[in-house]
């Protein structure tokens, strides 16, 4: 693990990417293929499960350390990391005589879940009197099962990329999903015929990029195809060897989630891949995203739940046809096969998306701003003639999503953030008014400036009224606006309803709390929008 953990530092030494990418490539050049294929899962997310109790690892670190519980309690609440805040308090007067491999870390924390508390307490006691410095803040991660080392899942398929002497494309293809490096080897993950073996595997996903002003001043409207943004999961339906999958864009095999779709193994053609969103869908028209959320969760989706949440696939793209790889054709001809495969089938699960056919970048843009009415989120912008290409490019496919709603609201509750900013107050609760009392409505930590928030932080702490643990209740005497992506009726929150995706779009100073908005006023954007 040695070589991983300096691996670990020259990540954490720079910002860069070109300096990432070429650190990751060194190592994995030096690196022998078995640790090489540890080493890959750990990078993109694919750790052992967390076997050890936080409560535990923290009692364990107290009693070695000789430090009281409550102090250690303290730490990880001002470090906001538990992993670092065990190695800066372990003592580490001994040298380093630890240096498994990371197959071997693998199997002790699989295995580890199964072991009685005393075993596990004298196998981490052991490593932690064995270990220092990154090593040990390293291991401190993988009991945590927190392993977050600076990297995005993209750098990591670029070098290895360079390494293999392979496309970018081939990589993310061949990594997707979720292996178990203790299952197979890595010439079994990477060779030439691994992609042909693995029949379930959807396409790396193509993501729009944020469309921009400049671009409507260069680019013809008539160069694109247009459709609604709409608000579902993204996913491929795949079709091979007389079998349905279902993949979301999160790499998540969703089958077993959306059973309504099985029929479609024996109606599709074997070797068909399909992009497109899933949404909720009854009286031909788009249900709330919310009424799907009452399904994801559940192990089984029982009847009750598949008649008042069903689903369909708003179609868009054909990535595979009849066992062929057809990404590299131009968009309108890929989408003139779905049509006929559509067609061909009739099914009422798989929905053609819509074309908006506009005339100009000002129609497009009225049809932007009245989205919500359409049941949609705003417009997908993708140019005719374009590949289906890997991850997030510019240049082709563009979304330019409708202005979000807001609200103004008043900051009730708050709480501190974690990693830098653990010693910050970044977490907030904002509430509207019902009456002459302010009903908490929505959580929110992004949007704010450095310089705000530090300003926010001094003005929490001279104005708290309660401290509940982590959080504060301060004086309801400061005003921000809140944007939000959606809207919908919710039993589980005090005001009513819940908003999808809110962050602080500014700083009201010029409103004083009486100013903020009601829940009438949220009650109002609910019944506009919302279900």
């Amino acid at each position: 693990m040695r070589k991983f953990a300096e691996l670990f530092d020259a990540l954490d030494s720079t910002t860069k990417t070109n300096a990432k990418v070429e650190a990751l490539t060194t190592y994995f050049q030096e690196t022998n293929q078995e640790d090489l294929l540890f080493s890959i899962a750990l990078l993109i997310g694919l750790k052992p499960k967390r076997a050890f109790k936080t409560t535990h690892l923290r009692e364990w670190c107290s009693e070695l350390s000789g430090i009281p519980l409550w102090l250690v309690e303290d730490s990880y609440y001002v470090v906001g990391d538990l992993a670092e805040t065990l190695a800066l308090l372990i003592p580490t007067q001994h040298n380093q005589s630890e240096n498994k491999s990371l197959k071997e870390y693998f199997q002790e924390l699989t295995e580890a879940k199964n072991w009685e508390i005393e075993e596990q307490k004298s196998y981490v006691l052991h490593h932690w009197n064995n270990l220092s410095g990154t090593d040990l803040f390293i291991f401190n991660k993988l009991i945590t099962g927190n392993l977050r080392v600076g990297v995005s899942k993209t750098l990591v398929v670029r070098a290895l990329a360079k390494v293999l002497n392979e496309e970018t494309s081939t990589i993310s293809h061949l990594i997707i999903g979720k292996w178990n490096p203790l299952e197979i080897t890595f010439d079994s993950l990477f060779n030439q015929n691994a992609i042909e073996s693995k029949t379930h595997l959807p396409y790396p996903f193509y993501l729009a990029y944020p469309v921009e002003d400049s671009f409507f001043e260069t680019e013809n409207i008539k160069d694109f195809i247009l459709e609604k943004k709409l608000d579902g999961i993204r996913g491929q339906i795949i079709v091979r060897d007389e079998q349905i999958y279902i993949w979301s864009r999160g790499e998540d095999v969703l089958t077993d989630k959306f059973p309504e779709f099985d029929l479609l193994k024996n109606q599709l053609s074997n070797g068909t891949v399909i992009d497109g969103e899933i949404i909720p869908w009854k009286n031909d028209k788009p249900l709330p995203f919310s009424i799907m959320q009452t399904r994801i969760g559940r192990k089984n989706v029982t009847k009750k739940y598949l008649e008042e949440a069903p689903l369909i696939m708003v179609c868009y793209d054909l990535l595979e046809d009849k066992g062929i790889d057809i990404r590299q054709q131009p968009l309108q001809e890929r989408r003139n096969r779905l049509i006929e495969i559509l067609s061909e089938i009739n099914s009422p699960l798989l929905l053609l998306s819509e074309e908006m056919h506009l005339s100009d970048w000002q129609e497009a843009l009225k049809f932007r701003n009245e989205a919500r009415n359409y049941h949609a989120e705003g417009l997908m912008i993708k140019r005719s003639n374009s590949p289906y290409e890997v991850g997030r490019k510019k240049g082709n496919w563009y979304k330019w999503k409708s202005d979000p709603l807001s609200i103004d609201a008043v900051l009730l509750y708050a709480q501190s953030g974690s990693g830098r900013r653990s010693n910050l107050f970044t977490d907030y609760t904002f509430a509207v008014w019902d009456g002459d009392q302010l009903v908490p409505f929505a959580k929110a930590y992004s949007g704010l400036t450095d310089l705000e928030i530090n300003k926010v932080d001094r003005w929490v702490k001279r104005n708290t009224l309660e401290k509940f643990g982590p959080v504060r209740s301060v004086k309801p005497e400061l005003v921000f606006e809140i944007a939000f992506e959606g809207i919908a009726q919710s039993t589980r929150h005090k005001s009513g309803v819940a908003v999808r995706f809110p962050r602080i779009a500014r700083w009201r100073e010029d409103k004083s709390v009486n100013e903020a908005n009601t829940l009438d006023d949220l009650n109002d954007i609910l019944n506009k929008y919302g279900n």
